[in-house]
This record gives C-alpha cells, sequence and structure tokens, in this order.
C-alpha cells in the first residue's frame, strides 16, 4: 500500500513539474480561429487505452491518425486498469518511455493533474468542446482553472436482469430499493445468486450510500476529510451489507467480476448464475443469445430476446433513480510527451462528430453531450441518460488515485462482506483515508 501511494505522489519529484507544463509549447496545428502554422514533424505515437474501447474505436483511430498527418503513425497500447496507476507513475517522468496520450479513470485525473503529469490543454479546451463536454469530468482534470484532462466517455451503472426468472418467480422491476433488496434475497439459492456481487465490489456498492444522502468525502477548501462515519453513509453501507449477505453467492474477496457471464450462462442451475447485475450500460453486447455477426464471428446478441433478459434503474429509498456511480474515462496527453502537436491532433479527432456518434453507437456515453443522442432511443440508451442525470464521482481529492492503487475500499468493502461492524470499521477507515485523500500516508 505505502509503495504505491508514494509511486503516485512521487510523480511530482520525478517530473519536477509545475502545473502550467507545457505553456511554452505552441500548438502547430489549426487553431479554433482557423489559422495554421508549420504541421509538426513526422512521429510515431502512443496512445494508452484500456479494454474498454479498443475493439470499437481502434482501428478508427489508426487510420484516421495516419490520414490527417501524413508520415506520422499511431501506435494504441493496452493497458489493464489495475496496471494503470503503477505503470503511469513509472513511464510519465520518462519521456523515452512516456505514452504521449493516456486514457486515465475520471477518479485518478486529480492525482495526476495536481502533480503536474499532464499537457494543458486549456489552448486547445474549445476547439474539443468546451462548455459541451461533461463538466464533473472536466472538473476532475482541472487545477487552478486549467485543463489537463478532458472526458473521454461515461457510462452510468444499472441493473441487466433475466426476466424470465423474475417473472417465473411471480416478481416485477422494483419500484423502491427496498422492494429490489427483498426481490433479489427471494431469488437466491444455492445455485443462483439473486444478484450477484463480490465482497470487493465498492463500485457498485456506493450506489446504497449515495442513494440514501451519503458522502464518502467532504472538502472545506482544500482539505479533504472521509465521512464515512456520517450517519446516511452508514445506513448505506449496512443496507449493501444486507443484500450482499442475502442474495449474492460471490465470495467477499471477489472483484472486478465479468457478473455478465452469470446472467447469460446461469440457466442450467450449474453455478455461478445469477438472476441480475448491475453493471455499466456498455455491459449490454456482452450479454445474450450466441449469434454470428457479418464478420463470421459468435458473439452475444445484445438482449435481443427482451421476453428473456431485460434492464431497470437501481431504484430511489422512495421511488424515482437513486444516484449510481458514474463510470468512465479521461484523457490527457503527458507533460513529457516529445511529440505534443500530432498527441494535440489526435485529441482533435477523438472530439469530432464522427468519433463522438462512434462511441454512442458503441453504447459508450459521449464526452460532448450534443451527441449524447448517438446512444440511440431504445430503453437501453434511455435508461443510460436516465441514469447518468443522477450519477455521482468519487471525490476529486489529489490523493485518490493513491487510495485506489491501494485497494483501500476493496478491503474496506470485503470486511464489511465479511459481517464486520459497519460503524467501528466507518470510524477506523475515515481515520485512514483523511490524510489519504491529501495527499499524505495512511492514517
Amino acid at each position: 500500500m505505502k509503495i504505491l501511494r508514494f509511486a503516485a505522489l512521487g510523480v511530482v519529484a520525478a517530473l519536477t513539474l509545475t502545473a502550467c507544463s507545457g505553456d511554452d509549447t505552441p500548438s502547430e496545428t489549426p487553431t479554433a480561429g482557423g489559422e495554421t502554422s508549420a504541421a509538426p514533424e513526422a512521429a510515431e505515437i502512443t496512445l494508452w487505452l484500456t479494454p474498454d474501447t479498443i475493439p470499437a474505436v481502434g482501428d478508427y483511430l489508426t487510420t484516421t491518425f495516419a490520414a490527417e498527418n501524413p508520415g506520422s503513425t499511431l501506435k494504441i497500447e493496452e493497458v489493464s486498469w489495475g496496471d494503470l496507476i503503477t505503470k503511469l507513475t513509472t513511464a510519465l517522468p520518462d519521456a523515452a518511455n512516456t505514452p504521449d496520450v493516456v486514457e486515465i479513470g475520471n477518479t485518478q485525473s486529480p492525482t495526476f493533474t495536481t502533480v503536474g503529469a499532464f499537457r494543458d490543454l486549456t489552448p486547445i479546451y474549445e476547439e474539443l468542446g468546451g462548455e459541451n463536454l461533461l463538466q464533473s469530468f472536466v472538473d476532475a482534470g482541472t487545477v487552478d482553472g486549467k485543463v489537463y484532462a478532458v472526458p473521454y466517455y461515461f457510462g452510468s451503472r444499472y441493473m441487466f436482469y433475466r426476466k424470465d426468472i423474475w417473472t417465473a418467480a411471480g416478481l416485477e422491476a422494483p419500484k423502491t430499493l427496498s422492494e429490489f433488496s427483498e426481490s433479489v434475497a427471494k431469488l437466491r439459492t444455492d445455485t443462483q445468486s439473486g444478484f450477484a456481487m463480490g465482497g470487493q465490489d465498492w463500485r457498485n456498492g456506493i450506489s446504497w450510500v449515495f442513494a440514501n444522502g451519503g458522502e464518502l468525502a467532504t472538502v472545506d477548501g482544500t482539505t479533504w476529510t472521509s465521512t464515512l462515519s456520517d450517519p446516511n453513509t452508514i445506513k448505506g453501507l449496512e443496507q449493501w451489507q444486507e443484500i450482499y449477505k442475502t442474495a449474492s453467492n460471490l465470495p467477499s474477496e471477489q472483484r472486478d467480476v465479468a457478473y455478465w457471464d452469470f446472467l447469460n450462462d446461469g440457466t442450467n442451475g450449474e453455478p455461478p448464475a445469477a438472476a441480475t447485475i448491475m453493471a455499466p450500460g456498455w455491459a449490454r453486447w456482452s450479454i445474450g443469445d450466441m449469434t454470428t455477426n457479418d464478420a463470421g464471428d459468435e458473439v452475444r446478441d445484445g438482449m435481443a430476446d427482451d421476453t428473456k433478459f431485460d434492464i431497470f434503474a437501481l431504484p430511489g429509498v422512495d421511488g424515482g433513480v437513486a444516484p449510481v456511480f458514474a463510470g468512465g474515462s479521461n484523457l490527457a496527453i503527458s507533460a513529457k510527451s516529445e511529440h505534443p502537436e500530432l498527441a494535440e491532433n489526435l485529441l482533435r479527432i477523438m472530439f469530432t462528430q464522427e468519433f463522438q456518434e462512434l462511441l454512442g453507437k458503441n453504447g459508450l456515453g459521449p464526452a460532448n453531450k450534443n451527441y449524447v443522442s448517438s446512444l440511440g432511443d431504445d430503453k437501453f440508451a434511455q435508461t443510460a441518460i436516465e441514469t447518468a442525470a443522477n450519477s455521482k464521482l468519487t471525490p476529486a481529492a489529489p490523493g485518490w488515485a493513491a487510495i485506489e492503487g491501494a485497494f483501500v475500499y476493496e478491503e474496506l468493502f470485503q470486511k464489511i462482506a465479511d459481517g464486520g461492524d459497519v460503524a467501528a470499521l466507518a470510524t477506523e477507515y475515515d481515520a485512514k483515508l483523511t490524510p489519504m485523500l491529501n495527499g499524505g500516508a495512511a492514517g
């Protein structure tokens, strides 16, 4: 845990940058006013992406970048979420090995933006969409009024369920959070989770905190305080503990689970199986019966059988839609990039209408709100938009990436899943998390 913390914070010393890094390097590509200067020297640049979007956008980006930047090429490297922070803290200070452009989780952005690891994108911010970009994601990448990371895509979470299993049990989509808890508890058997959820799954679990009006942390000026001990937060955590105990068969140490596999293959009474899961909207394309696409590949049909599969938004305590954690990513240019103008050109491509709509057509929420309609107008799109409107982010604290890198919330949620006293754990972890939120050592 301490190694990861110092790795993330050590970017300051390694880079010896200030928050204005890159201000003295002018863009040599078309500007918002239409003026142009000399094209940047041809080169190969590197884009780091996590596995979530590469299949949808990889070919488009490499082909379009090469066409619009003659003589230059784009290399896309896949980096898993679990390795991203460690790899970034090693690569960002090294001009010879740094990625030019990187995808980073929206919750991880503040740690790197506050230490000067990324190039200032303020000069091209309006070109990339300006005020039409997702503001909460922009805020996570902004320091002292300057933008260092911009939104890539969003994905709100909602419930995917086996409608046939629910119907056979005489159950309908719930209207309140308590109805949901009661229903999934009834659907649990020895071989089937009523609601499949790993014990370390805090990203889904914090929706119960938000639904009860709780927060993970608050800020006063620039000082962050962990608020797990807030009565509303405790209430949400206790509800999550109860639903894990009564509805899930997954181990308490499990995290980052491909829950959709449980919906797809749990129909013959063979574990693992599930009647309900919670996942970002793009999970749709991993759910359904097998079919063959135009390329001859076997794929899931995207829940084509609506008598078998269906969705609903997680309901709130008193009805309506509960606030859920907004998944998604930001994009940034390394302050040590040797080809920053080409990197800016790549971002320009990624914020065109064509690319933004490509994201939407693949079930990924476009960063520019003008193109959200590309998600479609079916129930999947409408539920994604509805839940996104009620979604929340984790605290934009400078130490958040270090917290994620040290798996502190995974550790906390596993202890809660194992039946620990929630109030006592909340006090213990408030003491641990508050200094980490502010960039210090764990308490």
